[in-house]
């Protein structure tokens, strides 16, 4: 396997990167441009400023991740062709695709390639009902799902490119997880990212668990536990890769993503020197 890039030190969830979550939360949640109020979503946000083990910070407006894109309008799409998106990757089902399709000739129209990955295979209904089992599940699983999907982002002006499933939480959760940890960001900021998904998806305060039955056919399975994001799960999964292989990008490799390709996509993903001086 390939030996770890820089940014990926620590082996597992006891080391430098435990603790803080709470309160990186509080302070990137309050950074501006952070959630993108984008008509039809609830949980569009940027996973930029986050910084990188070696030096140099996750840039703005080239990773971001996303609820489903079924519900946008035309303006909502224009909106989106602002960005400059290059790739528009969907992990869901290609039965949710189905449910609610997303406005793919718009996303073409603007020069954005968009890619269907499922994260967990085709059948929703075969899933495990926590959350705890359902990320273990695509960690021992789906290793093959993960790494298409780092390397679809890591492709030669993949970038910016926006990540969504249904929710913008779990599947997407994971892929960005994995990607912000191959190219150096601390766990702790990994985890921080996954659980603002929270501030979003409060079932007390918006019609999530509705909006997302609807587009997934998961029906009264879906319960208000399914939505939760605690960041504590986020790092179980990447230690559970990191058992497994040795590190994140031992792990890609083993599911095919070469050295090449993620040292592609930290220098995409990556401000660093010059450019981090100028202000990104």
């Amino acid at each position: 396997m390939a030996g770890p890039l820089p940014g990926d030190p620590y082996p597992a969830a006891g080391s430098p990167s435990s603790g803080g979550v709470a309160d990186i939360m509080r302070e990137i949640s309050c950074e501006p441009g952070r959630h993108i109020a984008i008509p039809g979503t609830l949980n569009f946000r940027d996973a930029g400023g986050y910084p990188v083990v070696g030096g140099g910070v996750t840039g703005w407006r080239r990773l971001l991740r996303s609820d489903g894109l079924h519900r946008l309008s035309q303006g909502a799409t224009d909106l989106l062709g602002g960005l400059g998106l290059r790739t528009v990757l969907d992990l869901r089902t290609s039965a949710e695709a189905q449910i609610a399709s997303s406005p793919v000739d718009d996303f073409a129209r603007n020069g954005a390639l968009t890619m269907n990955i499922s994260l967990i295979g085709d059948d929703l209904g075969e899933m495990p009902g926590d959350l705890a089992a359902i990320y273990e599940y695509v960690v021992d699983r789906r290793g093959a799902a993960i790494a298409a999907a780092i390397t679809s982002l890591a492709r030669p002006g993949g970038l910016p490119g926006l990540v969504h499933c249904t929710a913008g939480k779990d599947r997407t959760g994971i892929v960005v997880a994995f990607a912000l940890a191959s190219v150096g960001v601390p766990d702790q900021f990994v985890a921080a990212d996954y659980a603002l998904s929270s501030l979003y998806l409060d079932p007390q305060h918006t019609p999530t668990i509705g909006r997302v039955q609807e587009s997934t056919g998961l029906g009264d399975r879906l319960t208000a536990a399914l939505l939760a994001s605690p960041p504590e799960l986020i790092r179980h999964v990447l230690d559970r890769a990191r058992r497994q292989a040795g590190s994140i990008a031992d792990y890609l490799a083993g599911h095919g993503v070469t050295s090449a390709e993620l040292n592609a996509l930290r220098s995409a993903l990556v401000i660093v020197g010059e450019e981090l001086d100028e202000g990104g």
